[in-house]
């Protein structure tokens, strides 16, 4: 099998959690005749995005259970440059007002949850996340550093999705294991569940989390049927592991991604490496067969450099 190190397209919004510097590893182990990738936790879609520009696959399933995100994804694959405009437009009016002006954007999106607004707020709010109050309403605080990004490069990146996905893609608003439903054997489903955690409910990213026990259950349910899956899930740094293994029972492959020094580690003075996890179905190793032994060895540090 050939290996393809290439980058990641440019994202069409900033998200926290997004897996695009991760892309070009974790597209080894998507097969090339994959009928449909299907992202129950779409988040920003980074997977979908590097397999179409690589053509991993034929069409895409986008679905997020966050109704505000899932709006904004159907903006971009239907009216790109009129969502660009909007945005251009609410990016130029706060000039002179940053902080004000995102809080009666916050506001308002709270109330009317207008796609361009929900844009905006990720453009500048802290790390690019999102976070709800009790209430269910957006509460992420502005970077003050910085004013989102320029709408010159927000049409670029968006346009580029846009014509990269658009016409092939379906996006939905739906609970995972509805959508897990629908996926067939010459299909691969790629989940990034939120927070790595999917070990408990209560969850500021999503109205609702999801509940381990339900998760494992789904995948073995998969595994019955034969669909071909990857699953980034927990991880590690240093010799601090991050959220609960999957259960044996899955018969799951488990590989490590070189994710880059520790941030957090750095300011402390130490050097920790931080590792991302990730699971392979029984499914998806039968079906790379031979190839998948001659894939790379996922831990080795030099990963980074196609990151």
């Amino acid at each position: 099998m050939a290996v393809e190190f290439c980058l990641a397209p440019a994202h069409p919004f900033p998200y926290q959690g997004s897996k695009r510097k991760l892309a070009p590893f974790i597209l080894r182990f998507i097969p090339k005749n994959t009928a449909c990738l299907i992202e129950p936790f779409a988040g920003s879609a980074a997977i979908s995005i590097a397999a179409a520009a690589t053509g991993r696959a034929e069409r895409f399933l986008l679905n997020d259970i966050h109704r505000p995100l899932i709006d904004l994804w159907w903006e971009i694959l239907s009216r790109p440059r009129l969502l660009c405009e909007k945005y251009h437009r609410l990016w130029k009016e706060q000039k002179g007002q940053e902080r004000l002006f995102y809080d009666k954007t916050r506001t308002r999106f709270n109330r009317e949850h207008r796609p361009e607004d929900f844009l905006y707020l990720l453009a500048r709010c802290v790390k690019a996340a999102v976070r709800y109050n009790g209430k269910g309403e957006f509460n992420n605080s502005p970077d003050n550093r910085r004013i989102g990004m320029h709408p010159a490069a927000m049409l670029r990146n968006i346009m580029g999705v846009s014509q990269l996905l658009s016409g092939l893609t379906d996006v939905r608003c739906d609970n995972y294991t509805t959508v897990l439903a629908t996926a067939g054997e010459i299909d691969l489903v790629y989940m990034d569940p939120p927070y790595q955690g999917v070990c408990g409910t209560h969850n500021h990213r999503y109205h609702s989390g999801v509940d381990l026990h339900e998760f494992v259950e789904s995948l073995a349910a998969l595994n019955h049927r034969s669909v071909s899956y990857i699953i980034s899930y927990d991880g590690r740094t240093g010799r601090k592991s991050h959220g609960r293994k999957l259960p044996r029972f899955l018969n799951l492959v488990h590989e490590e991604i070189f994710a880059g020094r520790s941030t957090q580690a750095t300011l402390l003075g130490r050097k920790d490496e931080t590792f991302e996890s990730i699971y392979l179905s029984p499914a998806l190793v039968q079906r790379l067969g031979k190839d998948f032994k001659h894939l790379p060895i996922s831990s080795q540090p030099q990963l980074q450099l196609f990151a």
